[in-house]
């Protein structure tokens, strides 16, 4: 079996199927890179990478599973084979019976496909957070969980910071239920971020918040340019990672068409999952645990056994700040809130939760570069 990106998804999956079958990794980072967390990541960079930047070596699950680290460059449906161009750039072959599609999609300077070290990694890290730290007033723009995360811990982890959230709705959080916005809103000007309603930007062209920038933001909805230190660009604009696939994979806006049992359509043994699959407008499957649906739908087609149907929720749900000092605060889809305790965070939830019961077991590193 080929699962091809191991993001957050992809990499639950091999984790799934390795005690099953022969499994083959493939990654353009030497470890999870997740795409969770900006703001964190922004503001708290040690605390992010301890959580969200892990060496592929860690996870005891990954033991049988062989990575390779390149970038994707082509799929041969006939052969059944990927193509990957490797770090000396060359190309390999590598075969399948099984493909699990999963190289998710670029948004921002923080979600690439791009092929880097984990030394790169940690450069890209340390270079957006000087910029955020070095600035004397930050204008955030984009009205989702990353521009609003972001938002929040910039104005908490730097209180003379002057900070700014601009979003194009009557309210942030637009897929979220409506509670949660109430909520978090609350707590954004509890720490002094100005919020700015109906404020759309003018996005240069061919950019796609690839950067933070400094220049003045101009707003198709008429108000005056406003200006900040730094831009972070949170807008939303995601790009999927499938230029390496047959366009009679995708659907008309690049995404993968897949079938309600997360199958593609037509193509026997390939699957696809996160997001990169179009399996409902919010491509969900990313972030509740379709995983474990979709490494018992392939052992299930495998055997001759009913696939099971994987349901999107109607709203988004989960963490939006991220954990706080005073905890992680996590919406349930009614945008009802619950809090784990701060003292729960590093001795229940990550170790016991996240690293034994999601991940099924991570080794400590062994040097702060794995």
């Amino acid at each position: 079996m080929v699962v091809a990106g191991l993001g957050d998804s992809g990499l639950l999956t091999a984790i799934h199927l390795a005690r099953h079958a022969d499994v083959v990794g493939i990654s353009a980072k030497p470890g999870l890179v997740s795409g969770q967390e900006l703001g964190i990541r922004l503001t708290r960079p040690d605390a992010w990478a301890r959580d969200y930047r892990i060496g592929f070596d860690r996870f005891r699950r990954l033991d049988t599973v062989r990575t390779v680290h390149g970038t994707l460059t082509g799929l041969d449906l006939p052969n059944h084979a990927v193509s990957v161009r490797l770090a000396d750039d060359s190309t390999v072959e590598e075969a399948y019976d099984v493909l699990v599609i999963s190289t998710g999609v670029t948004n921002g300077f923080w979600r690439t496909a791009d092929f880097k070290s984990i030394g790169d990694v940690d450069d890209d890290v340390r270079t957006a957070h000087e910029r955020i730290a070095a600035a004397s007033s930050v204008l955030v723009i984009g009205g989702g969980a990353a521009a609003v995360s972001s938002a929040a811990n910039i104005a908490s982890t730097w209180p003379t910071t002057r900070v700014d959230l601009y979003y194009p709705g009557a309210q942030a959080l637009p897929r979220h239920h409506p509670r949660v916005w109430r909520t978090v809103s609350r707590r954004l000007r509890a720490l002094g971020v100005g919020l700015h309603p109906q404020h759309r930007a003018v996005v240069p062209d061919g950019f796609d918040g690839d950067e933070i920038t400094g220049e003045p933001v101009r707003w198709t909805t008429g108000q005056p340019p406003a200006t900040a230190d730094a831009v972070l660009w949170a807008i939303g604009r995601v790009r999927p990672n499938t230029d390496w696939l047959p366009t009679e994979l995708l659907d008309e806006t690049g995404f993968v068409r897949v079938d309600p049992d997360l199958r593609v359509p037509g193509h026997p043994g390939v699957f696809a999952i996160g997001d990169v699959a179009a399996t409902d407008p919010l491509r969900t499957s990313a972030r509740n645990r379709a995983d474990h649906l979709l490494a018992h739908n392939i052992r299930a087609e495998l055997a001759g056994r009913p696939l099971r149907i994987y349901r999107p929720p109607r709203t988004r749900w989960g963490s939006v700040l991220g954990a706080q000092p005073n905890g992680l605060q996590v919406f349930a889809p009614n945008g009802r809130a619950f809090r784990f305790p701060s003292w729960t965070i590093d001795t229940v939830l990550q170790p016991l939760i996240v690293r034994l019961g999601i991940y099924r077991g991570v080794r400590r590193p062994r040097s702060p570069l794995s």
